[in-house]
This record gives C-alpha cells, sequence and structure tokens, in this order.
C-alpha cells in the first residue's frame, strides 16, 4: 500500500516518470538498478535516477564492485548474454565472458573479482560459479559443482545457493529442485547444508555484520531472513504479503531489495524499512502512439458468422464484426476490459471470454454494439480457455485451466462440468449440426490423446477412440453420420529394420491419417 501511494503521489506530476524498478545493487548512498530494459543510477534516499546504459537490447542485474568505482552487469551489446563492466560514473562497457551460454553477474569477492554464474564448463545440466578479473578477463572456476548465487564472509566462507531458480516461478514451490543455502570453507572436501530442515525457497544470500541475509517463503510469501553462518538463530526482518521480496543486495549495514515494481532499503540496524522513492526522465518513446500496419498481425482469434455473412475478428481486446463482401464494421470495446475469442452465439449475440467482472468469465452482447452486455457465468476461479457455442446458440462448451470441460445452457444459465483431462487440457471442442453432439479431445492416463462425444439429450458420453492410438481433431460430417478424427495408426518405418549398427531405430514419416467413425448402425462409407 505504501508502494501504491507514494507511485501516485509521483504520477500526480506530469514532469516526473514513474517506472518498474528492478534488481537493485546497493553501495554506500549509491543505488544502480534496471528499468526501461537499461542500468540506472540514483541516491539511496531517492530522487531523480540517471540513465547508465541506453542500448537497445537488455541489460540488467548489476553489480557494484568493493571499491564502488564499477559496476558488472549482464548485457547482449554483442548478440549472447554475457558479463560485462563499466565505470559506474559511466563509460564505455568492457566485456568479460565469452561463453555464449548465459554468463550473469551475481557479485564480487571481496577481494575484487566479479563473480559469474553459468553452465559454461559444466559437467552437469546445471550451473557454476567463475571468479573473473575485470581488469585481465581472467576466469578462475569455483572447485563446486553446483552453485548459482554466492556471497563471501571475510574469512573466506562462500555462502551459496546450490540450485538456479527452478523456471516455472511456481509460487511457494517445495519440489525437487527448490533452492537452498549451503556453505563451503575454501579447500574443504565437502560443502554443508544450511536450509535443509525447510522444504520451501532459500535464496539469494548476502553478508553482512557476521550474519547471512537471505529471501525465504517460510512465512508464505518471500521476506528477508537471515542466520548465523552455521545456519542456525534463524530470524525474520521484513512481514509483506502479496509481492514477493526478492533481488537482494547489502552495504553499509543497509539491504536493497525489490518489492514489486519497487525498491526498498531496510536499515539492519533499526529494522527501518522504506521505499525508495525513485523518477525517471525520458522521451516515453515507448508509449507514444504507433501506426500499425499490418493489423492482422495482432488478431488472436477468427470466426464466421452461422449464414456466412461477416467474421468476428478479436484483437488486442477488442472484437469487430466486419461485413462480407461490404457494409459497416462494428467495434466491440469496453473501456478497461479485454475481451478474448469472440464467437456469433446467434444471429443478433456474440459470446466472448471478458474480465469485465474481475475475473475471465463469458458474456454476451449484442453483434451491432447497440446495448449492454451480460455476463453469463459468475463462479470463474480459474483462467478459462476458450468457448465453442452449438449451433442453434442453447449451449456453449468451453474449458478452462483446470483442465474441466463445462456446458453452460444459455436459457437457464446451468454450467454443468463434463469431464476433466487426467494428464492435460481438453481441446478441439466440435459440436455436430444439429447441436445435439459435443465432441472434443482429451489427454488419458496415458498420455495419448482420444476423442470423446457428450450426447446433450441423454447426457451420456461416449469414448469414441482408444487409448492405444493417439487421436485429435474431430469433425462431424455435414449429414450427422460420420465423425471424422486425426489418428496416428499407420506405422511403416522408412529404416528397414531397427538391429543394423547404422540403423538404431525405427522411423514412422507418416503416421497420421484421416478415420471415419460411424455414429449409425449400418452406415455406408461415403468414399
Amino acid at each position: 500500500m505504501v508502494a501504491l501511494l507514494v507511485n501516485l503521489a509521483l504520477a500526480a506530476d506530469p514532469t516526473m516518470g514513474v517506472g518498474y524498478y528492478r534488481e537493485p545493487s546497493l553501495h554506500g548512498d549509491t543505488l544502480v538498478f534496471v528499468c526501461e530494459g537499461d542500468l540506472w543510477t540514483v541516491s539511496r534516499s531517492g530522487g531523480a535516477a540517471t540513465r547508465l546504459t541506453t542500448h537497445p537490447g537488455r541489460e540488467g542485474l548489476p553489480q557494484i564492485s568493493p571499491d564502488g568505482s564499477m559496476v558488472a552487469f549482464a548485457g547482449t551489446y554483442e548478440g549472447p548474454t554475457e558479463t560485462y563492466v563499466m565505470p559506474i560514473a559511466g563509460g564505455a562497457p568492457k566485456r568479460l565472458t565469452y561463453v555464449g551460454i548465459g554468463a550473469r553477474p551475481v557479485g564480487w569477492t571481496p577481494d575484487g573479482k566479479v563473480v559469474v554464474a553459468t553452465r559454461a564448463g559444466s559437467d552437469l545440466p546445471s550451473t557454476r560459479l567463475s571468479l573473473i578479473d575485470p581488469v585481465t578477463a581472467a576466469a578462475t572456476a569455483v572447485p563446486l559443482a553446483e552453485a548459482a548465487q554466492g556471497t563471501w564472509a571475510p574469512d573466506g566462507t562462500l555462502f551459496f545457493t546450490r540450485l538456479a531458480a527452478q523456471g516455472s516461478h511456481t509460487k511457494r514451490y517445495a519440489g525437487g529442485t527448490a533452492q537452498h543455502l549451503w556453505s563451503w570453507a575454501g579447500g574443504a572436501a565437502e560443502a554443508l547444508p544450511l536450509t535443509d530442515e525447510y522444504d520451501g525457497t532459500s535464496k539469494e544470500p548476502v553478508w553482512s555484520g557476521g550474519r547471512v541475509y537471505f529471501v525465504s517463503d517460510r512465512d508464505g510469501a518471500m521476506n528477508v531472513w537471515s542466520m548465523g553462518p552455521d545456519g542456525t538463530d534463524k530470524k525474520q526482518h521484513t512481514k509483506h504479503q502479496g509481492f514477493d521480496v526478492s533481488s537482494l543486495s547489502v552495504s553499509n549495514g543497509r539491504l536493497a531489495y525489490r518489492l514489486g515494481a519497487d525498491l526498498w532499503v531496510l536499515d539492519l540496524a533499526t529494522g527501518a524499512d522504506a521505499l525508495v522513492p525513485i523518477t525517471i526522465g525520458g522521451d516515453d518513446d515507448q508509449v507514444r502512439e504507433e501506426w500499425v500496419t499490418a493489423p492482422w498481425d495482432w488478431a488472436t482469434s477468427t470466426h464466421v458468422s452461422p449464414d456466412g455473412t461477416s467474421i468476428v475478428v478479436t484483437a488486442r481486446g477488442q472484437a469487430f464484426v466486419i461485413p462480407h463482401p461490404q457494409g459497416r464494421t462494428v467495434a466491440i470495446e469496453r473501456p478497461g476490459v479485454r475481451l478474448r475469442d469472440a464467437q456469433f452465439l446467434d444471429a443478433d449475440q456474440l459470446v466472448t471470454l471478458s474480465d469485465e467482472s474481475g475475473e475471465v468469465e463469458l458474456w454476451t452482447t449484442p453483434k451491432n454494439g447497440v446495448g449492454e452486455p451480460k455476463q453469463l457465468t459468475h463462479d470463474g476461479a480459474i483462467l478459462r480457455w476458450t468457448t465453442t457455442p452449438s449451433p442453434d446458440g442453447k449451449f456453449i462448451a468451453h474449458t478452462d485451466k483446470n483442465k474441466h470441460l463445462w456446458l453452460l445452457t444459455v436459457a437457464t444459465g446451468d454450467d454443468a462440468l463434463l469431464d476433466t483431462g487426467k494428464t492435460g487440457d481438453i481441446s478441439d471442442l466440435a459440436w455436430s449440426r444439429d447441436s445435439r453432439w459435443l465432441a472434443y479431445t482429451w489427454p488419458d492416463a496415458n498420455r495419448m490423446s482420444r476423442v470423446s462425444v457428450y450426447d446433450t439429450e441423454s447426457k451420456v458420453t461416449i469414448a469414441a477412440t482408444t487409448d492405444r492410438f493417439r487421436s485429435w481433431s474431430p469433425s462431424f460430417s455435414n449429414d450427422g453420420k460420420w465423425l471424422y478424427v486425426l489418428s496416428d495408426r499407420h506405422f511403416e518405418s522408412v529404416v528397414g529394420h531397427p538391429w543394423d549398427a547404422i540403423r538404431s531405430e525405427p522411423f514412422f514419416d507418416a503416421s497420421t491419417e484421416v478415420y471415419a467413425i460411424a455414429l449409425r448402425a449400418g452406415a455406408r462409407s461415403p468414399y
């Protein structure tokens, strides 16, 4: 709330710009951070920031040197992400790494070496640390098989995060790739775990005043914690909820970190915790009016009306009804509302996915743009994926991120759960022309995609294909006698047999074919 109020106060002055601030690095009273893909510097107490880099590519992960004269950072000046160093007062960046697979700085050693994390030279699919001289660019590998972040104590002990961040960004993750903190005394045969008593995440260690400060979600959100060098006496220093704390940097008993879109500084001695009020200047080129020269590149869905006289196009949160061959184009838009996957429900109405209520729900709106929209569903708990109305407009089949398939009866508002995908999302919804049957593709427990058909009259679901072959993309024939599907059932290997020394496996290059399933007894194939 404090961050929001400060940002609103700053934004009230049209001469001041408010940015999205990330990745702070603190040294004394100087703060270097990332905004708009560039590095900026500002006083620890806040104020107008000065841009340090201007390259069109992204610069990030700044790390100020122990003497405060240089800043190491990740840049893309010559293509791949590599580590660079430049004077903190400004100047030409100097490239330190040439590994080509994401070398990123994570700190400095007390004697002025840049600590870089990279998978280059690793015997495992994991990250290792290297120490790079900023003058000569000579690199020395830290003899640890896995290390992604690190900070040194004055006695030479390294406190590090063994694994890099797990890629799903799942909040409160406690799986096998959760980050934990370890310590390693230089030359010791083994590193020691410090946070293995907790299954969740502990990461981003920094050293200050005889303690290791780090980020952990032990109280339900990522906050600042600290512990003794041996992992005991753990203490919590911030108690934010909602946004997670990240990107710790420490200097002279003060700790800078990111919270949401803002930077904060915590006084470790007094516990005083305050947002840094930062403003940025510039030409705001990213918010200037831009002419779209290829509008169709922005279209996210297109659907033809039942009578073929118009199409509805969804683009950038708006829907457009375009007549054929000519006529007035109607724009369906609501200020501050995002529309998705607009389709024709009947001759007069569209059905869309809309976030007007705060959740993604099904709404109808007049296709001529005259009149107010109407909300059809009110129980959205997760992102809804698709909508597929029946040809007669009486039903709307739709799916969501929980792998559910729903059927909404428009007249009554009843929204029934029909099925749940076992290993993935339900997809390929298709109606018969008489609106009685709904076909769809769903993944079975063995991950084979199958086609099922739901009868809206008997409310019975029938499996149309087996779990022994992969089948998908169902479509009803116009006369309703056949259900066409694509299926992988043609297995003729290009390789003669799999036992030659140079022919280690069969290879199927044309396994997918079109198949027809009879829906009525005695049906005779039209082919």
